[in-house]
């Protein structure tokens, strides 16, 4: 009954949002975002993909076996967050006129989370 419920409340929040997608935007708005999704949906397929299983597999050569799992898991979530941040990693956005916006070093974020996620493997696995 728990699915049930979750998957029609699911499928009624997904109609309002295609609702309000069409409804609010013109036929020009409509037809970009379909290009958007539609481009994410061959970068990931015939880009990210192979290159995260050409990197998975030159890795698995050099990773010890015990410790693959772990590794994986780490290289999965820090390709996913370097991804999401690639505006701010290359300050895209950044406007002079406007020193509040990209206001930090993200660079340096980015390699304090490599280094949080690396303590995560080793905390987790425990073989190194």
């Amino acid at each position: 009954m728990t699915r049930v419920l979750l998957v029609g409340v699911g499928v009624l929040a997904g109609l309002y949002g295609a609702w309000l997608l069409l409804s609010r935007q013109d036929l020009d708005g409509n037809v970009a975002t379909a290009l958007w999704l539609a481009g994410g949906v061959v970068l990931h397929d015939f880009l990210l993909v192979p290159v995260v299983l050409l990197v998975l597999a030159l890795g698995a050569r050099l990773v010890p076996a015990v410790a693959r799992g772990s590794v994986v898991a780490g290289l999965v979530v820090l390709g996913s967050v370097t991804l999401l941040a690639v505006p701010v990693l290359g300050g895209f956005g950044a406007r002079p006129d406007n020193p509040t916006l990209l206001d930090r070093s993200y660079g340096l974020g980015w390699v304090a989370l490599a280094g949080l996620v690396a303590c995560g493997e080793i905390a987790v696995d425990g073989h190194y």
